[in-house]
């Protein structure tokens, strides 16, 4: 799978070349509505967009995400969510009676009418909490993870659930490389074409 992987990102660095090359010749043998990357539009665009091209949602959610899957990870809790040892039940209730809770806040904030997150209209979609329905759910995740893994001791201080937000990072770091050739790739398209 990694493999694979390596070849896909390999192939879009590839791409994004082609696509350069492309664009130059096209817009030397004066195709029309063809804009060259090597012009110095072109430069300009490439080098003054770059942050504002890669700054989107689904940036950002992937961050939450991985954050949420490593805290997820690193708590065991889907590993210990069936042993019988008392220690692990009793942090298991907890996280329930926690996820209970944030879900109960969650509607709260929706459910009832002239709620904060509810649009204008007092619909859901599109709403403030349809903007932030992948955040809600990565800290709901981070947050029962959290209290499970110290609990359940699969975190021995809070220093420890910190750092499992970052091994979540770590281990999506080839999709944010994947992200960024992807969205670059997307953008070089839209801009030639």
């Amino acid at each position: 799978m990694k493999r694979v992987f390596n070849y896909l990102v390999v192939g879009m660095a590839v791409a994004e070349l082609l696509i350069i090359l492309l664009s130059w010749l096209l817009s030397a043998t004066m195709t029309e509505g063809v804009r060259s990357l090597l012009s110095g539009e072109g430069l300009r665009w490439f080098f003054g967009s770059f942050v504002a091209l890669l700054s989107s949602p689904w940036l950002v959610w992937l961050l939450l995400l991985s954050m949420a899957a490593g805290s997820l990870l690193c708590s065991h809790l889907l590993r210990d969510a069936h042993s019988s040892t008392y220690r692990h039940r009793i942090a298991f209730r907890t996280s329930l009676v926690v996820l209970i809770l944030y879900v109960a806040m969650v509607v709260a904030l929706t459910a009832v009418p002239h709620a904060v997150l509810l649009s204008a209209t007092g619909q859901l979609f599109p709403s403030a909490f349809s903007r932030a329905l992948v955040p809600l759910v990565a800290f709901g995740i981070c947050l029962v993870s959290i209290v499970y893994g110290l609990m359940a001791g699969s975190f021995q201080n809070l220093s420890d659930a910190v750092a499992s937000l970052s091994y979540g990072i770590a281990k999506a770091a080839p999709l944010f490389v994947f992200y960024v050739l992807a969205a670059q790739l997307v953008a070089s398209l839209r801009f030639v074409f």
